[in-house]
């Protein structure tokens, strides 16, 4: 599994949060963290600024707090998660399989499945959107209401009149149930 890792496990960029200006770079190889910063300002005083950039080990930026401050205030909480998951060695191997393998998995998987797996990783959410084209949203919208299990299971004729069915319910106009309706009320 370990061939699967290319040398940078995961690289983010981006500008720093309001009223900031700075852009900022993360990345994570195998051995080191490197965090990259380009000061934009305004000021003439601060133009010239070269840009900076720290590289430690992964053990130095599992504890290193103020580093782990910025990466958390620039880039969020979760991408801070993300990132020591990595640097303790814990790999998130799906994000880096080759597309045949991929689709081998998903071959092999129920709809269920494959709607569960999909939650779990954009990656292959992207990809199941992209190349299969039985899990459409309106598919996977009427499965959040009434159970993959149940879609799995329901011919493809009933699901259309199932999805028909939700829409128009979607698209009806709400009725005051205490005024008449027009259809009720005498024509002189």
């Amino acid at each position: 599994m370990a061939s699967l890792l290319g040398e940078t496990l995961f690289e983010t960029s981006g500008q720093g949060p309001a009223p900031m200006k700075d852009y900022f770079h993360f990345a994570i190889t195998k051995s080191q963290i490197i965090w990259s910063w380009w000061k934009i300002s305004l000021r003439s005083d601060c133009r010239n600024t070269p840009p900076g950039q720290l590289r430690e080990s992964h053990e130095d930026f599992l504890e290193d707090s103020r580093l782990q401050n910025q990466v958390a205030v620039v880039f969020g909480p979760h991408i801070l998660q993300y990132s020591k998951n990595l640097c303790q060695g814990h790999y998130d191997y799906i994000v880096h399989l080759p597309n045949a393998l991929l689709f081998n998995i998903m071959a092999h998987l129920d709809l269920e499945d494959i709607s569960v797996v999909s939650r779990t990783c954009r990656r292959f959410r992207e990809t199941v959107r992209k190349h299969c084209d039985t899990v459409t949203p309106t598919v996977e919208a009427l499965a959040e209401e009434v159970g993959w299990r149940t879609i799995f299971f329901t011919n493809k004729l009933q699901l259309q009149m199932q999805i028909s069915r939700r829409k128009q319910k979607e698209n009806q106009p709400c009725e005051d149930k205490d005024e008449p309706s027009s259809s009720s009320v005498p024509l002189e």
